[in-house]
């Protein structure tokens, strides 16, 4: 993912992340249709902009940072295909529910 990072750096308030893979099986063995199976709300900060800039023209810090696991709303974010077979969002921060402790 480190690759990813260097080659797409978001602006201002943006974040990057790679939402979690689906469940696709139950504990005991039950294949889950894609029908049926529930959105994936969880994903991990791949890259961060610089932050969104004050009156003054300074950056304010982002409160989440690379590595971070987060809770994503339903709907909402862009679709970047960046790597073949790789799929990554772009969320602002302000839209970025929680963190999550690891």
């Amino acid at each position: 993912m480190s690759g990813v990072a260097k080659r797409l750096l978001p602006l201002l308030d943006r974040v990057l992340v790679k939402k979690a893979d689906a469940i696709t099986t139950t504990k005991g063995g039950i294949v889950i249709p894609d029908k049926a199976a529930a959105k994936v709300l969880k994903a991990t900060v791949v890259a961060v902009g610089p932050g969104a800039r004050n009156k003054n023209g300074d950056h304010i810090p982002l409160s989440v940072k690379v590595g971070d696991n987060v809770l994503l709303p339903e709907y909402g974010g862009t679709k970047v295909e960046i790597e073949e077979n790789q799929e990554y969002h772009l969320f602002r921060e302000s839209d970025i529910l929680a963190k999550l402790e690891n």
